[in-house]
C-alpha cells in the first residue's frame, strides 16, 4: 500500500511504506473477519460494534457479527432469513444507519420484476434482528447500488452508484430522502463522474475542517483479475464539485493484500476513526473471497489529505468448525445457494438430515455450506445411513461449478461438475448399510483429494492418480464454498453425523 502523509512524522510514514510481511504491530497479517465477508458497514452502539456484509447469492442473507474490541468477532444473525418478495438474488453492499431511535439496512437486490439491480431498505429497532423489509426506496437507470447515508446539518441525503444514464460515464448521485428515511425527495444530483472510466462505487463521506471527504472505490471489484483500490475527493459544499486528490489511490494493493475497497467509517471511544473494507488475500487468491478488513484513518496538519494505516487485528479464529448437531436449531454459519435449490434440514439426536429439490438443470442437487478461510483445508463427515440418493461432502462454486465425494447405495462416487456437465471421475465398492466417513482435502496448488472409510480401518484415497484441478469453481464475486451434500428424490434423505472443517 502506498501511503501519502503531508506534514506527518517521519515515523508514521515509515510504518505506512514498510513491507507488511515483516513489520510488526502494523502488519495486516489477518483479516479481522475472515472468510467472504464483501462490502462490509459497521455501526457502533453503546460498547459494541456491528458489522453486516455481502451475501450475494447465499441464503440467509446478509451475515451480522458483533464485537466488543474490534478483533474478536461473532456471527449473530442475519437481516434477512427469507429473501424479501421483490428480490431475485444479488444481494450485495448492505449499509447500516441508525435515526430516529431505528437502525436502517440499505442493501442492493435485483428485482424480480426486470433483474436490476435496485435499493432496498430494511428497519428495526435492533441492530442485530428483527429487521422488516420497506420495499425498494431507489430505481435509477440500468443499475443502482451502494447505498450510503449522510446527515449534513440535520438534512438526510443518500448517495449510490448508478449507470446506464443515456451515454453517460458511471457516477455517484444524490439525492435528500425524508425524514423516516424511506424515500427521496427533490431531484437526484450527481457528485462525481467517472470521467477516467475507472469505475467507481461503494462511497463514503465524512466531513472535516470545512471540507467533505468522499472515499470511493475505483477499478474491477472482483475476481482473480481484479484491480480494486481506494480513492478520496473532496469539496466545500456536500453536492461539490469534488477536487480529486492529486496523489490517489490512498489505499491500494500490497505484498499480501490485493484489490482493497468497498468500506465505510466508525468512530471509537478514542475518536479515531477506523475504516472497515475487504480485500482478497494474495496466498488464497479469490478461494476464500474478499475478506473483511480495518485500517484507521490519519488526517494531516491544516487542510491537508487523509491517508490509511492498515491494522493488526490480533484475530486468533483460525476459521475451523466441528459440528456434533446437538439442538434442533441448525448453526448460523450454514448457508445454501437459494436461486437454485430449496433445501429441507432437519437437526435432533446428533444427526442432521438433509433432503430437499433442485431448481430444473441444476446436475449438482442440495449442498449445505461453511466459509472456508484458507485454500487448504480438510473437511470430514459420516453418512450414517444408506439409499439411492448421493450423500456427502462438496466443494461448491455454483449448481454449473462444484465437486465432491458421496455415499450412494453400495458405493463411494468421486464426482464433478463442470461447465454444467456431470461427470463421475471414480467409484469403490463399499459395505452397504454399515456407516460410511468421509474426507475431501482442499491442497494450496488447486487440486482436490477424496477419502473413504469404514469401521474404523484406515482412510482409503479414492483414485490417487486423479489430480483433479478445482480452479473452475470459484465464480466473479465470490469465493466457492465447502459443505454437506444431497443429490436424489426428494422423498430420500442424507443422515449426518457430525462435520468437520479444519484449514490448514
Amino acid at each position: 500500500m502506498k501511503c501519502y502523509f503531508n506534514n506527518l512524522l517521519l515515523l508514521i510514514g515509515l510504518l505506512c511504506v514498510w513491507p507488511f510481511d515483516t513489520m510488526k504491530g502494523q502488519a495486516n497479517t489477518s483479516a479481522f473477519i475472515s472468510g467472504d465477508f464483501a462490502d462490509p458497514s459497521i455501526i457502533k452502539v453503546k460498547k459494541k460494534y456491528y458489522a453486516v456484509g455481502t451475501s450475494s447469492e447465499w441464503a440467509p442473507h446478509f451475515p451480522i457479527y458483533t464485537s466488543g474490541n474490534l478483533r474478536d468477532w461473532k456471527q449473530v444473525g442475519y437481516v434477512f432469513d427469507k429473501a424479501p418478495e421483490w428480490t431475485s438474488g444479488s444481494f450485495w453492499a448492505p449499509e447500516y444507519y441508525f435515526h430516529n431511535n431505528t437502525y436502517y439496512i440499505y442493501y442492493t437486490a435485483r428485482r424480480k420484476a426486470d433483474n436490476v439491480s435496485c435499493i432496498g431498505v430494511a428497519t428495526s429497532k435492533y441492530p442485530d434482528r428483527g429487521f422488516k423489509d420497506q420495499g425498494v426506496i431507489i430505481s435509477f437507470g440500468k443499475e443502482a447500488i451502494d447505498g450510503f447515508v449522510y446527515n449534513d446539518n440535520g438534512q438526510l441525503y443518500i448517495t449510490f452508484k448508478a449507470y446506464g444514464l443515456d451515454k453517460r460515464p458511471i457516477e455517484i448521485l444524490g439525492s435528500r430522502l425524508s425524514a423516516d428515511g424511506l424515500k427521496l425527495e427533490g431531484e437526484v444530483f450527481s457528485l462525481l463522474k467517472d470521467t477516467n472510466r475507472m469505475g467507481m462505487e461503494g462511497q463514503s463521506i465524512l466531513h472535516k475542517d470545512g471540507f467533505y471527504y468522499l472515499f470511493y472505490s475505483a477499478g474491477d471489484c472482483c475476481g482473480g483479475g481484479c484491480s480494486y483500490n481506494v480513492r478520496v475527493a473532496r469539496s466545500k459544499e456536500f453536492k461539490g464539485p469534488y477536487e480529486e486528490y492529486s496523489q490517489n489511490p490512498v489505499l491500494q494493493t500490497n505484498e499480501r493484500w490485493k484489490c482493497p475497497g468497498h468500506g465505510t467509517f466508525v468512530k471509537k471511544d478514542d475518536g479515531k476513526y477506523m475504516y472497515i473494507y475487504h480485500a482478497y488475500n494474495k496466498q488464497n487468491n479469490v478461494f476464500t473471497g474478499r475478506e473483511g478488513m480495518l485500517a484507521e484513518l490519519v488526517w494531516g496538519n491544516n487542510d491537508a489529505w487523509p491517508s490509511f494505516i492498515s491494522q493488526q487485528t490480533d484475530n486468533r479464529s483460525t476459521g475451523n468448525i466441528t459440528a456434533s448437531f446437538e439442538g434442533q436449531k441448525i448453526a448460523l454459519y450454514w448457508q445454501w445457494d437459494f436461486r437454485n435449490a430449496t433445501p429441507v434440514i432437519r437437526q435432533e439426536k446428533g444427526k442432521l438430515h438433509l433432503s430437499g429439490t433442485s431448481k430444473e438443470g441444476n446436475n449438482t442437487g442440495v449442498v449445505l455450506t461453511v466459509r472456508p478461510v484458507s485454500n487448504h483445508f480438510d473437511m470430514t463427515t459420516t453418512v450414517a445411513n444408506s439409499n439411492a440418493a448421493l450423500k456427502g461432502l462438496a466443494f461448491y462454486g455454483d449448481a454449473n461449478a462444484a465437486i465432491g465425494v458421496g455415499a450412494v447405495n453400495d458405493k463411494v462416487e468421486f464426482w464433478m461438475v463442470k461447465d454444467n456437465n456431470r461427470t463421475v471421475l471414480a467409484t469403490q465398492g463399499i459395505e452397504a448399510g454399515v456407516p460410511v466417513q468421509l474426507k475431501f482435502t482442499m491442497k494450496p496448488d488447486l487440486t482436490c483429494e477424496v477419502f473413504y472409510r469404514q469401521t474404523g480401518n484406515d482412510w482409503q484415497q479414492i483414485a490417487p492418480e486423479i489430480k483433479q484441478d478445482v480452479s473452475f469453481l470459484p465464480q466473479w464475486d465470490r469465493s466457492p464454498r465447502a459443505g454437506l451434500h444431497f443429490k436424489g428424490d426428494s422423498n430420500l434423505e442424507a443422515a449426518f453425523s457430525g462435520f468437520e472443517m479444519v484449514n490448514r
